[in-house]
Formats: structure tokens, C-alpha cells, sequence
């Protein structure tokens, strides 16, 4: 089980890597310093932004999910 979950953690930290990339900078953070303060006003209200986000925000589950069953293994088997 332990295998199981360390490689479910593995596979969603990179897939969050990932999708927390694409998003499109908002502006008023590090996004600005390199070059991403250019942004359109309609940020975010496009049925692709929307669906990253909802695919971000359950790989973020899923992600957590994980460290907290890891953990608990690790716990249990000590």
C-alpha cells in the first residue's frame, strides 16, 4: 500500500507542476517581474480556464489525499 500511495503522490505532484504552469498569470505577484503582467481583463471567465481550475482543484485533492494516507501507513507500520 505504501508503494501504491508513494507512487499516486509522485504522479500528482508532477501532474500539479504541470497544471499550475499553464494557468495564465493575474498579475501583482512574480508573474509580473518576468514578463507576465500583460494579461486580457476577461482572465479566468474562459470555459478552459474554468476546467484547469477544477482539474487543478481535484489533483489537489487527490494530492492531499495521498500525504495524509502516507503518512498514516508509515505511522501504522512503525
Amino acid at each position: 500500500m505504501i508503494l501504491l500511495f508513494s507512487i499516486v503522490l509522485a504522479l500528482s505532484s508532477l501532474l500539479m507542476i504541470v497544471l499550475i504552469l499553464m494557468h495564465k498569470g493575474r498579475g501583482g505577484g512574480l508573474s509580473d517581474m518576468f514578463g507576465g503582467g500583460v494579461s486580457s481583463s476577461l482572465g479566468g471567465s474562459s470555459v478552459a480556464e474554468r476546467n484547469l481550475d477544477r482539474i487543478t482543484i481535484g489533483t489537489a485533492a487527490i494530492w492531499t489525499i495521498s500525504v495524509i494516507a502516507l503518512g498514516l501507513l508509515m505511522k501504522v507500520s512503525n
